[in-house]
Formats: structure tokens, sequence, C-alpha cells
């Protein structure tokens, strides 16, 4: 089978790639430049897509024996994933970029060019796993990338690989070291890739600029606060409210809702962060089928985090896909934007996504967030 093995310069795609070769499969490696002006080395465990990544990537290769190939994608991730991330913070939501990198670029843009070269499959160093076509957590849980690889269609995940989804990653390490691949001990990247300084919200002001708006008390409607644009927050958000005083009862303030249209960003109790029940819309069934009715699940709201036992439904809505999920416990920081995965209940093989949708709408029991637009 031909691979196309898209590699990072980190060595999960390192070993994947290795994995593929050693399996029997005629391995091509390639290295995404995501970023029209690639910095020379990468800071620390932040960011990615440098020009040291690249290198990285290309002496795997060698060690492989496997030709090597750079493309030029800079421009398609800039269109669908940062300029959708920021365009999300300016509406008052809270996006995943890893989602919608994984949905717009390395399996569509990517697996698209691959499959017409000629390919069979695109082999990633993504931790998860797939068995008779169907998406499973990682065997090492505190790597898993599940949740972000839930958007993915039925056609889509029939062409991936995962090779070192039933590894734990210390195991990876080692044995990339043992394959000789200078990548072993590189730190992993945490945080957004596009922003290696870590600052979100300096790399949204800069690009959104200057909305100004208050931060108000959710029992009271009292203002607490001015503030200079809705993407400096996030449903959940305990620091950085800009709130000089403390709250009458002593207790801590968080924000609970954000309205982009009026620049209002509401603050209270953890109590008032309650979530029963979540619309979401554009809903992607892994196993290709959409469900004739409700079925028992458990609900991820977060990549790592987040989870709770519920009862999700498909709906149409206006011809879009969408899902009503029903929580039997409640979950707090809940934010519009963030995918809801939906796993099997661990008793019917806890570790198997079904699918999954975008967060559009939140209510506690008897009020409901108001959509986002």
């Amino acid at each position: 089978m031909r691979v196309l093995a898209a590699m990072s310069g980190g060595v999960d795609s390192a070993v994947a790639a290795a994995r593929a070769v050693e399996a029997g499969h005629d391995v091509v490696g390639v290295h995404l430049a995501l970023s029209t002006a690639p910095g020379a080395l990468r800071t620390g465990s932040r960011g990615c897509c440098s020009r040291e990544d690249a290198s990285d990537a290309r002496r795997a290769a060698d060690v492989l024996g496997i030709p090597f190939y750079v493309w030029d994608f800079a421009d398609r991730f800039k269109d669908d994933v940062i300029d959708e991330f920021v365009a999300a913070y300016a509406a008052g939501q809270t996006p995943n970029p890893c989602l919608t990198c994984n949905e717009k670029v390395k399996f569509a843009a990517l697996a698209e060019k691959a499959v017409a070269l000629g390919f069979d499959a695109l082999a990633t160093g993504h931790y998860a796993r797939l068995a008779d076509g169907e998406l499973r957590r990682a065997v090492d849980a505190d790597k898993d990338q599940s949740y972000v690889l839930a958007v993915l269609t039925r056609k889509q995940l029939g062409r991936a690989m995962f090779p070192v989804g039933d590894t734990p990653k210390p195991e990876i390490r080692a044995e990339a070291a043992r394959r000789g691949l200078s990548v072993a001990n590189k730190p992993d990247s945490h945080d957004i890739c596009f922003i290696p300084s870590g600052d979100t919200r300096a790399f949204l002001g800069a690009r959104i600029g200057l909305r100004p708006g208050a931060v108000v008390d959710a029992a009271t409607g009292d203002r607490l606060a001015d503030h200079e644009g809705v993407h400096g927050f996030t449903i959940g958000q305990r620091k950085g409210l800009g709130i000089d005083a403390p709250a009458a009862d002593g207790k801590p303030r968080y924000v609970t809702d954000i309205d982009p249209d009026s620049g209002t960003v509401t603050v209270g109790t953890a109590a008032d962060l309650e979530v029963w029940s979540i619309s979401a819309r554009r809903a992607v069934w892994t196993s290709g089928h959409t469900p004739d009715g409700p079925v028992d699940c458990v609900v991820q709201v977060r990549a790592h985090g987040g989870l709770a036992p519920a009862r999700a439904t498909p709906v149409d809505r206006d011809g879009e896909p969408g899902i009503e999920i029903e929580l039997t416990e409640p979950l707090t920081g809940v934010a519009r934007g963030q995918a809801a995965v939906l796993y099997l209940p661990d008793a019917q093989r806890g570790d198997l996504v079904l699918g999954c949708g975008r967060i559009a709408a939140t209510s506690a029991r008897g009020a409901v967030a108001p959509s986002t637009r």
C-alpha cells in the first residue's frame, strides 16, 4: 500500500512513519509548511512548523530511507484555521484550532492531494486507534487525541492510519531512540501552534482590534469593569477579569456568558456555570450513519476533561445536521464553539467515538444561554 506519512518534525509522527515502513508499505514523508514566515527555531515546547521542525522531519526520513518533501499549505492553513479561529473568538466563541486543522487541512486538503497522487492512506502521529473503520481512544489516556479527530467522516477515517495509538508515549520515545531518530527526546508541542508566544489575547487583539465592552454581574446586572474586547474571555474563566473589588459574598467569579453584539461579558458564581443540556450543530457521525433516535453516551466538551454521561438525539436544523444532548450530570466551563464529542458508555466499549458537533448553545435548568450566530 502506498502511504503518505505526515511528518511534523516530532517524535510521534517520526515513529508513525517508521512503523508504516516496517509494516511493508511504500512510504513517502511530507512536512507541511503552515506558516508564511516560519521561524528558524522553536521556542521550547511552543509552536511548530519552524525551519528546525522541517529539518528534524527530513533527518528522520533520511534515517528511515524514504523520500521526503515539504508542501506549502500556508495559505490554506491561514484561511481555514487561523482566520476561522480569530472570527470565532470575535463572535464570543472558544474554538479548538487543532480540530479545525484536522477537519479542513490534514484530512481534507492534504488527504485529497494524497489520493490525487495515488496514495492509499495518510499516516499521522495522532494518539488514536482505528478498528474496523471505527475511531477509538488511544491506549495512552493522557495523550489521547480522539477528541480532535472526531470531526472526521467515515470516508476520511477509511484513508487514515494512526500507527502510534496503541502504545504509551514513553514507549514511543524509547522506540525512537532504538531506531536512531534524533527527535526521541524532543519536547512535545503545547498550546496553539501558530501562537508560539503563548499569548492568545495579544494575538487576537492585534487582529481584531479594540472592541470595548462591560463586565457585568449575573445576579445584579451591575457594571463591574470595562474590557477591550470579548476575544479576551472564555466561559469558565476566573482570572484576568479586570474586577478590582471582591464579590459581596467573597466567592470567586467566573465568566458565565459572552454577548459579542453588545460586548457584554457576564460573570457569576460557580453554580451559574452548570450546564444540563447542549445544542450542537455541524454534526458528524463517525459510523457514516445518523442514529434513528436517542443514544446513550458519554459526552466530552474539552480536549482533556469535561466528561459526563448523556443522551444524544440527532436533529435537523434547516438542512444542517445537529445534536441535542441532555446530561445526567452537570458540566461546567462549556463554551460555545467547542466540540461536543460523543463516546459509547464505558460498559459498551467506552473508548469508541460515536460522533460530534460544534456547541452552539447551552442551558442550565430552566434557562437557555443565547446561541451564537
